[in-house]
């Protein structure tokens, strides 16, 4: 029930999206190593999601992980200092942490996870070189408002710093007109990372990509890839492009699923009002409900997965080094068909435990 992707699709679905020339590039591909900054064709598609970069501004990389290691490698060293927004993505505050000094800032829980712009000014040094984002925000799901978040790519412009933004599950957003820009048509030095994986739930393709309209970074990205993947796998990368030129109809799907999920979910937190403090994302396919049990949310989850086989993630796995965390939430999932079977299991648990 905790899964952070939406519901996938079978490799016949996917083909049956398919043009005719993608479909013949599918069949008649040769298994040879492809290209380090990505197919071309792939590039162009993802190109064709932002409204100022090209194919040439798009490095294509084996899922998201590998584009966050590998920028947070090439921008950061001894010496410098960053900035990661919390909670997060694990890695987007432990390979930093790896690299230099850290300095984060939480999003603030008492006023439905706003982010304050004065408290990332005020983390700022003059050694800064990166500031590390993430909206819609694994694990809560919040999205802030554009006006900050034009703001916030404009303070690192002036600052000569990288604003680094995470987009993963942008497209999911339950109002499609708090959907952000990209931090790649914002500002000419940002960083957007995506993947195939949570918006468009394919996380098999292990398809990712950052775009950036700075080639000589670029440029730097791509050799260091040498080091990692050296490539990506090419039939995944032709299923990619397939998915990016139908990425309308497949995100219209995924946000349709979320929307038909999100009643369901809020009757079994109304149930439970007393146990649960339920709040629905502004966007991406996860929510970060407050558990009020006296036990404790780690007991919670640990003897939910034991005694009922229901699999959640506490705050615990969100913890930051950084700043204090959330003790209270736990991860859950409304991306995926059919929740029902899972909330029943977790609502006759909860019921045995009256």
């Amino acid at each position: 029930m905790t899964a952070s992707d939406a519901e996938t699709m079978a490799l016949g679905e996917l083909l049956a999206l398919a043009d005719e020339e993608d479909r013949a590039a599918f069949e008649n591909l040769r298994l040879g190593y492809t290209e380090t900054f990505g197919d071309p064709a792939l590039r162009a598609a993802v190109a064709g999601t932002y409204e100022r970069a090209e194919a040439a501004d798009v490095l294509c990389f084996a899922g998201a992980e590998e584009g966050l290691y590998l920028a947070m490698n090439v921008l950061l060293d001894a010496g410098d200092h960053a900035v990661v927004v919390t909670p997060n993505y694990q890695a987007a505050e432990t390979v930093p942490m790896a690299l230099c000094e850290v300095t984060g800032v939480a999003l603030d829980p008492a006023r439905d996870w706003a982010l304050d712009l004065d408290r990332v000014a005020a983390a700022i040094r003059p050694n800064t070189r990166v500031v590390s984002v993430n909206f819609p925000n694994n694990p809560t799901g919040k999205v802030i408002g554009a006006a900050d978040f034009t703001a916030l790519a404009a303070m690192c412009d002036e600052r000569g710093i990288r604003l680094f933004s995470d987009e993963v599950y942008r497209g999911l957003e339950r109002d499609p007109v708090r959907t952000l820009p990209q931090a790649a048509d914002v500002s000419e030095r940002a960083l957007s990372l995506n993947v195939t994986s949570k918006a468009l739930g394919l996380p098999g393709l292990r398809i990712g990509w950052i775009t950036c309209r700075d080639r000589e970074l670029l440029a730097r990205l791509e050799r260091a890839k040498h080091y990692t993947t050296i490539c990506n796998s090419g039939p995944s990368e032709v299923l990619a492009r397939i998915a990016l030129k139908s990425s309308s109809s497949i995100l219209a799907r995924n946000r349709a699923l979320i929307a038909r999920n999100l009643p369901i979910f809020d009757a079994f937190f109304a149930e439970f009002a007393d146990t649960f403090e339920w709040r629905a994302p502004d966007g991406g396919c996860i929510a970060y409900p407050r558990y009020l049990g006296t036990d404790g949310v780690e007991e919670m989850c640990a003897r939910l997965v034991r005694e009922a086989g229901v699999l959640l993630l506490p705050a615990g796995v969100y913890r930051s080094e950084l700043t204090p965390t959330p003790t209270d939430r736990f991860r859950i999932g409304i991306g995926r068909a059919d929740p029902e079977e899972g909330l029943a299991a977790f609502a006759g648990w909860l019921r045995r435990r009256r």
